[in-house]
């Protein structure tokens, strides 16, 4: 924390003794720019103020046990420029608040999980990109989008369940037009395979990660098909089908690269799992689509000790569905609704099919940067306990 406030102090002084005015609201703190123009600095830094309440069902259908928490659900510095060269980009993705920085365990030092993303993009070659360093992977739609630029207050079950979330590697990118606007973009991944900020090595084998993403119409205006929402208004109809397949060799964690290690008698229970996304967005005129279907399957699901007995780990093998959608008026209020079913194996994770409903209201005052988000969400469970959920959020960007 020292060091970050060191930096901000530094940032501060180099505002105060500059002639060049503050950048515009949500285009970040500062905007620094080398003497001779071979580097350049953006920080910016967002925060995530979260309320919700839950009620569970009882056997009268009647919702009882009421629980509310308010929190900092995020807060983030970020900075990126280039170095050198505008063909040598950087980011780097700081997180401060205990969401962010929670999960320390031996495996990342015991030591909270400040680094988000830190990661050099290099385009060495015509429309080639290469990545190195930490950051998501060509993952579901819905977890690429930022935290910051969702339609409802977070992200579906489906990413809960699912998600690839960050690795340190390689990514390789690269986007070609197969005619007139028809834009084609591939992505593919090297990586450890356990997640981001791990320190002591690599326990399974590595991950391997490829998606394809098609723009038969063209890119998105602001790159709209990784935005919640149409705020662009487009005035022509965009849409991008895209599929991403991962395979996580000897994978020692029950979600691929998330979830909890599965420990046994000598040392860690190891298999092959896949997992397979294809996901949809359309905007057009203000209205949005967005749909994602997640498959997982594991060699051998079940965590088992040398002797062939169950540890009690389980891979989250099973199927979800995610279908969101929403309507953007002309003051900028929003209204969307969401419908995720999730299908796990039950008879290797014992949980049944869910299924939740969610009604969302957004006000973008300044865009995704200054907004407030709500909405009510009703979850089914099959032979389970039923849940409502209310949320409110406030966000601001700087």
């Amino acid at each position: 924390m020292k060091q970050i406030a060191l930096l901000l102090f530094i940032f501060s002084c180099t505002q105060s003794f500059s002639q060049t005015p503050a950048p515009e609201f949500g285009k970040g703190l500062l905007n620094l720019v080398g003497k001779d123009s071979t580097w350049t600095m953006k920080l910016a830094t967002r925060m995530q103020f979260l309320s919700a309440t839950t009620w569970d069902q009882n056997s009268d259908d009647k919702w009882v046990d009421p629980h509310s928490t308010a929190l900092v659900r995020r807060a983030r510095f970020k900075f990126d420029g280039f170095a050198y060269s505008q063909k040598l980009k950087y980011k780097i993705e700081l997180g401060l608040s205990n969401r962010d920085m929670s999960g320390a365990s031996e495996y990342t030092s015991n030591a909270p999980r400040y680094i988000l993303d830190a990661v050099v993009m290099w385009n060495f070659y015509e429309n080639f990109e290469l990545w190195i360093g930490q950051a998501k992977l060509p993952g579901n739609m819905e977890r690429v989008i930022s935290s910051g630029n969702l339609q409802q207050v977070d992200r579906s079950m489906l990413n809960s369940k699912f998600t690839l979330d960050r690795e340190t590697g390689l990514q390789l990118r690269h986007h070609f037009y197969l005619h007139n606007n028809f834009l084609i973009r591939e992505k593919f991944a090297l990586s450890q395979g356990e997640g981001r900020n791990v320190t002591n090595g690599n326990i399974g084998g590595a991950q391997f990660t490829g998606r394809i993403e098609l723009l038969p119409f063209g890119e998105f205006s602001g790159e709209g098909e990784y935005k919640g929402s149409d705020l662009a208004r487009e005035e022509q109809p965009k849409l991008m089908l895209s599929a991403t397949y991962d395979y996580n060799s000897n994978a020692v964690k029950t979600r691929s690269n998330q979830g909890t290690y599965m420990v046994n008698d000598i040392g860690f229970h190891k298999t092959d799992i896949n997992t397979l996304f294809l996901d949809a967005m359309f905007k057009y005129r203000g209205f949005s689509f967005m749909g994602e279907y997640a498959h997982r399957n594991a060699q051998d699901p079940i965590a088992k000790n040398a002797d062939g007995s169950p540890t009690g780990d389980k891979v989250a093998v099973g199927d979800g569905l995610n279908l969101q959608s929403g309507y953007l008026l002309k003051n900028n209020w929003e209204v969307s609704g969401r419908y995720t079913h999730i299908s796990l194996d039950e008879a290797i994770t014992g949980n049944p099919p869910e299924n939740q409903y969610t009604l969302g209201l957004s006000k973008y005052i300044v865009g995704h940067k200054l907004k407030i988000q709500t909405d009510l969400s009703y979850l089914s469970v099959n032979g389970g306990t039923n849940e409502l959920m209310y949320r409110l959020q406030f966000d601001i960007h700087f």
